[in-house]
């Protein structure tokens, strides 16, 4: 391989397209397009996330060479060979698959040479390799097994992988279009979710009913074998031959036609929700375990947008015998896929000249996450000044945010590098008190506009996680579901619920109640984020730990800085843009406060007109 130098790995073209840099073993900077585009899950190319990458290389560099995260021409081989099995059942794909062409044949490699002018310097890293490289190679284990489950990259849709050193090894893989991604697509759009967006939606809704189809799914739809590998019957299924992912077939099975866009889901689809999380956490637990078993490995390494399924990896550190350790890359699907390439490149090169090798990475190689641009006070003053907001200079913002929190406000916090990934740890987030009992109704409803039966997540300070809930407790990058302690719940079970009347999600949500409940799920389940103030990495640690000397709480509510489907904020200006747009009392943004309180009236007409596609 020639030469060294950075590495800038690319992912585009299907969905969450991003840039990384790396350099030395290091993780420069990465951020997905849709930050800077401000289109969700934008598929573009990725200039803006590439310039940006670029800016954080101390001088420019000749040497640069890029790293694509899948082989264009296996996938377009798979897409036109499917193409051509199908036809003439599959002609809703053809327009799809003729852009393709037209991007891989021509679009992509014009982009990339305007990187890279040099041919020699633009290599393909094959898609699900990408991914186990971003699991494997951040951990901090110098031998692991990898497990990569997705919806489809040229072929693959799970792969495991024994990763030692700078070398990652393939165990086994299944291949399209049996596919355990697109098996759980399949039931988000029945649930009435967008797919590959909504997965997360479905995971959400699944609490709230019982799985009773989860056999006739194991007997009709996927053969999942004791080992974790799976087939299924594609007969049930389109997402071969069509833009949908289900056949007549799939909603006859149900006896129920899918639940409509935007609707409110009954009962039954709460039902098939729960029932595509087991069969889910069943396959992943089998998978898991043959990964470990196959690589004689006791430590695992999780990637693809399968593993950003909080509530499936809890199960994993319960379940899978042997077990030992487990690590997640916070950036999973499609936009972990470019810092993946460019440490495949990486680790490549260190195995060329062992004699370079760095020690392995410690535990934070992924900087928390926190690897976007971040923005001075001067460019933040500029902005506040454009917008004609009145601000304030306190000399603790962290003080006087955590003493909003207190009273009860709803506080935008912008502050250091964005987050890298799906998740926001704090730096792009919205902070609240879970704890008053309209909180969880007032967030949705007012700022973030979205369906008013989603818990938010809880920011807990890491050494009171513990005695706060049962289940894994150490969770910086969002990941894990934990269980809130018997001594915290405080009103109603599930079933309790139901027997009082209570079947919309929304009512249930209400019924449900605790001593947080604005982060706890009906079954009082929450996805955690642990935070160390004493780390320094995150000024919202800093806000979290002086709400605790205030209020004796540990924990407050964190969501992203965005609504209902627009992308998490990238600017300054995307952060005034989200405190106009909605009913939030305070933006802390940088070194200044902005009160809603002290505004002219003209600010508050700004509430609710900026709309948003449907996530």
């Amino acid at each position: 391989m020639r030469g060294g130098g950075p590495i800038l790995g690319i992912s585009s073209h299907f969905h969450d397209a991003a840039a990384a840099l790396v350099q030395d073993g290091r993780i420069l900077a990465a951020a997905q397009e849709e930050r800077f585009t401000r289109k969700k899950a934008d598929k573009s190319f990725p200039d803006h996330a590439i310039r940006y990458c670029l800016s954080q290389l101390p001088t420019p560099h000749a040497e640069l060479t890029v790293a694509y995260y899948e082989n264009p021409a296996l996938k377009l081989g798979r897409v036109m060979q499917n193409a051509r099995k199908t036809a003439p059942r599959g002609a809703a794909l053809w327009p799809q698959t003729l852009r393709m062409m037209r991007d891989y044949g021509h679009g992509l490699p014009a982009r990339l040479l305007s990187v890279c002018a040099d041919p020699g310097r633009i290599l393909c890293v094959p898609h699900h390799r990408s991914h186990a490289a971003s699991a494997f190679y951040p951990s901090h284990f110098s031998k692991a097994a990898v497990l990569v489950v997705d919806g489809v990259g040229e072929w693959s849709t799970t792969s495991l992988w024994r990763g030692e050193g700078d070398t990652l090894t393939p165990l086994a893989e299944i291949r399209f279009p049996h596919s355990l991604g697109l098996f759980y697509s399949a039931f988000t759009q029945y649930c009435g979710f967008r797919v590959n967006s909504g997965e997360y939606k479905l995971m959400g809704l699944a609490p709230f009913g019982q799985p009773r189809f989860a056999g006739r799914i194991k007997d009709t739809l996927i053969d999942l074998k004791d080992d974790g590998g799976f087939a299924l019957d594609m007969s049930y299924f389109r997402f071969d031959t069509d833009v949908t992912t289900i056949s007549p077939l799939f909603e006859q099975l149900f006896g129920r036609p899918a639940c409509a866009p935007d609707g409110t889901p009954e009962q039954h689809f709460m039902d098939v929700a729960a029932s595509a999380q087991v069969v889910l956490e069943e396959a992943l637990t089998r998978l898991a375990a043959t990964a470990l078993r196959l690589s004689g490995e006791a430590s695992l390494c999780m990637a693809g947008g399968v593993a950003l399924n909080c509530v499936a990896n809890s199960r994993l550190l319960t379940e899978v015998p042997g077990l030992d350790a487990l690590w997640i890359q916070p950036a999973a699907g499609d936009a972990g896929g470019a810092l993946g390439a460019a440490l495949e490149v990486a680790a490549q090169r260190r195995a060329e000249r062992p004699a370079v090798r760095p020690a392995r990475p410690v535990q934070n190689a992924m900087a928390g996450g926190y690897l976007g641009p971040a923005y001075d006070r001067a460019e933040i003053l500029a902005e506040l000044t454009r917008s004609k907001l009145n601000c304030e200079e306190p000399e603790d913002v962290a003080g006087e945010a955590a003493a909003a929190l207190a009273e009860g406000h709803v506080v935008g916090h912008f502050d250091g590098r964005m987050e890298f990934g799906p998740r926001a740890l704090g730096n792009r987030s919205i902070l609240g008190d879970p704890r008053p009992p309209d909180m969880l109704d007032r967030v949705n409803r007012k700022i973030k506009f979205r369906e008013g039966w989603r818990p938010f997540a809880p920011m807990v300070l890491k050494d009171a996680a513990a005695a706060v809930f049962d289940g894994p407790t150490d969770s910086p990058y969002m990941l894990y579901v934990a269980t809130l302690k018997e001594r915290h719940r405080h009103r109603a079970t599930l079933a309790t619920a139901r027997a009082e009347g209570h079947y919309q999600p929304l009512d249930l949500m209400r019924a449900v109640r605790s001593a947080f409940s604005a982060v706890t799920h009906v079954d009082f389940s929450a996805r955690l984020q642990t935070v160390d103030p004493e780390a320094g990495q995150t000024r919202a640690a800093e806000v979290l730990a002086k709400f605790h000397a205030l209020t004796g709480c540990p924990m407050l509510l964190n969501t992203s800085f965005n609504v209902r489907g627009e992308p998490i904020i990238c600017s300054p200006a995307d952060a005034i843009n989200g405190f106009l747009n909605t009913g939030m009392d305070m933006l802390a943004i940088g070194p200044f406060l902005v009160r809603r309180a002290d505004q002219p009236d003209w600010v508050n007409r700004f509430i609710g007109k900026t709309t948003y596609a449907r996530d």
